[in-house]
């Protein structure tokens, strides 16, 4: 679940979909699922180079140190998972083309697609299965994979065929954690000692065993992938696919008009009908597993990570008061007005709507109420002894509640400013201040976690099917791993995570998680601003067969999608 970019994102249209609280497939094997290829359009045209246009390059190569989706979309197609799931949340054969589960619930038995190698031609065995989840469950962090192997008893590979994966006992998200973890050639990363020397390697040449490989990339620039034609599974019919970085988002329509690019995703919403009535372009809208929210650095010095956390937010920020009244300040309604124009519901939780049920739509979130906002900081003692309109910390008049903000400016760069201009003149009504400092997404990564050198940050999550995908990043066992962006602890928090990750009766599952949901809300350690629809624009004159699930999400830069497109005749 990478970081979004600045809300490129947003998610909507709430499908229930399949697997919406969790709980562990059925027994027995996956040979007859879904494929990649399935979708195949009837076309017997290949060829050619399809590009899209980005706002950010990948934080990284390296899939233990990268976080933000630009970087999951490419590691996504040039690495293999056990499994696969689709736009509609359906597990299908990846690296494995079949599995079962024990009755105990606990071991999970893999058979591995025949002629899978890797991309310098070493063939793929289970030994790369055990290395792989061995290996990440050896370090203190591998960037959002890591908790995935959590009650990881043993994996086994008896023949270079097979891998047998157990759990101390039944875990509720396994489609996830077989979906998400990628699975790593052993002759690469056995090179690495240690932790450190494993985060810190580049991996410029990315061996996967996915439908592409990794041709040229260019920081800032783009990233060229090619077609793996001999590919065990699904080769591609196109033949090349580089990601193009784009200065803005003006920019990166102008180019899809014009035809240097063939794809764009998140489109300024001011440009969707122009963009609909063009004939050359097509516009798919839909749902999508992202949220945008505001997070507050509330880490307590005593959770200040040692040697690299700096943790440096302001002290108002702590006080569960402050964060309350800020959300009664905030008018999301306003902000999906302004942003976009209405595309879009207000945020709540980290859990999304498109992730069914188990989204808590009976709590009640806070009323925009300017009102109630400056009744709170007036009780809890903030007030403006200067008459500035900026509240001071009580007892200290030289400590006004200004605070940090920034969000990722090479990310949606069209929204961000706006996002910031909208929130600094609702916060103002309760003397609130906000002053911006914008960061790339790299240099906001670093500031934000696990320095925690920040107040207030703009950003968002790309969550996967499992309603519980996004709720570990607040976990306290997060904070020093850099999944944690606000700092937070809440020890009854921490034991309703552990709980719901074993508890396999859907409904007592959903019921822990809407838990979960309350504790964060009342906590505020982020405000969801909102869930958006998914905008997509293609090219319609110039490559067709694009996946789309009218009842699933939209993503048409995923594997599905990429591996099936071809060229128009």
């Amino acid at each position: 679940m990478p970081r979004k970019p600045l809300y490129t994102p947003v998610l909507l249209l709430f499908a229930l979909l399949v697997a919406a609280c969790g709980g562990a497939p059925s027994g027995g094997t996956a040979a007859t699922a879904q494929s990649d290829a399935a979708a195949s359009p009837a076309s017997t045209a290949t060829g050619g180079t399809l590009t899209i246009g980005r706002s950010a390059s990948p934080d990284s190569l390296n899939p233990g140190s990268a976080y933000i989706i630009e970087s999951g979309q490419i590691l996504s197609l040039v690495y293999d998972t056990l499994i696969r799931v689709d736009l509609k949340s359906q597990t299908y054969p990846g690296l494995a083309t079949e599995w079962s589960v024990a009755e105990d619930g606990r071991t999970w038995t893999f058979k591995l697609a025949k002629g899978a190698t890797w991309h310098d031609g070493t063939p793929v065995t289970a030994e790369d299965v055990k290395f792989t989840f061995e290996m990440i469950k050896s370090f203190d962090s591998f960037a959002t994979l890591k908790d995935y192997t959590s009650l990881l008893e043993s994996v086994a590979a008896p023949d270079p065929s097979t891998a047998v994966i157990t759990f101390e006992q039944p875990v509720a998200n396994a489609d996830e954690r077989f979906s998400q973890i990628y699975i790593l050639p052993k002759h690469i990363w056995e090179q690495f000692p240690d932790e450190a020397s494993a985060l810190e390697f580049e991996n410029t040449e990315m061996i996967g065993s996915g439908p592409f490989r990794l041709a040229e990339y260019r920081p800032g620039e783009f990233t060229r992938l090619t077609a793996v034609k001999d590919h065990y599974a699904t080769p591609p019919k196109i033949d090349e696919l580089i990601f193009r970085v784009f200065g803005n988002g003006d920019a990166e329509v102008q180019a899809l008009r014009t035809g240097e690019v063939d794809l764009i995703s998140a489109p300024s919403r001011t440009v969707v009908r122009s963009l609909q009535a063009d004939p050359k372009i097509k516009v798919e809208i839909g749902n999508q597993y992202l949220l945008a929210d505001i997070f507050f650095n509330v880490v307590t010095p005593e959770n200040c990570p040692p040697e690299v956390g700096k943790c440096t937010g302001h002290p108002a920020l702590r006080d569960v008061r402050v964060r309350q009244a800020l959300a009664h300040a905030t008018d999301k309604q306003a902000l999906i007005d302004g942003i976009l124009l209405g595309m879009g519901r207000p945020g709540l939780s980290l859990v999304t709507p498109a992730q069914g049920e188990a989204f808590a739509s009976h709590i009640q979130d806070y009323a925009f109420d300017v009102a109630k906002a400056n009744q709170i900081l007036d009780e809890a003692g903030y007030v403006d002894t200067n008459g500035d309109g900026v509240r001071e910390m009580p007892g200290d008049p030289s400590k006004p509640l200004s605070f940090r903000y920034s969000y990722p400016s090479d990310q949606d760069i069209s929204d961000g400013p706006r996002i910031f201009e909208l929130l600094r003149d609702q916060w103002r009504q309760a003397g609130i201040e906000i002053t911006l400092t914008p960061l790339e997404a790299e240099a906001l990564a670093a500031a934000c976690c696990p320095a925690f050198d920040f107040d207030v940050v703009s950003w968002g999550w790309s969550a996967e099917s499992d309603p519980a995908s996004l709720l570990y990043i607040a976990t306290t066992e997060q904070i020093p791993t850099g999944v944690s962006e606000a700092g937070y602890s809440n020890p009854e928090y921490d034991r309703l995570f552990a709980e719901q990750q074993i508890t396999m009766d859907k409904a007592k599952r959903r019921d822990l998680i809407y838990k979960m949901q309350e504790i964060l809300l009342r906590d505020v350690p982020y405000i969801v601003t909102y869930y958006a629809q998914a905008v997509s624009a293609y090219r319609a004159d110039r490559f067709q067969g694009w996946v789309v699930e009218p009842d699933g999400v939209l993503e048409l830069s995923n594997r599905l999608s990429l591996v099936n497109v071809t060229p128009v005749p």
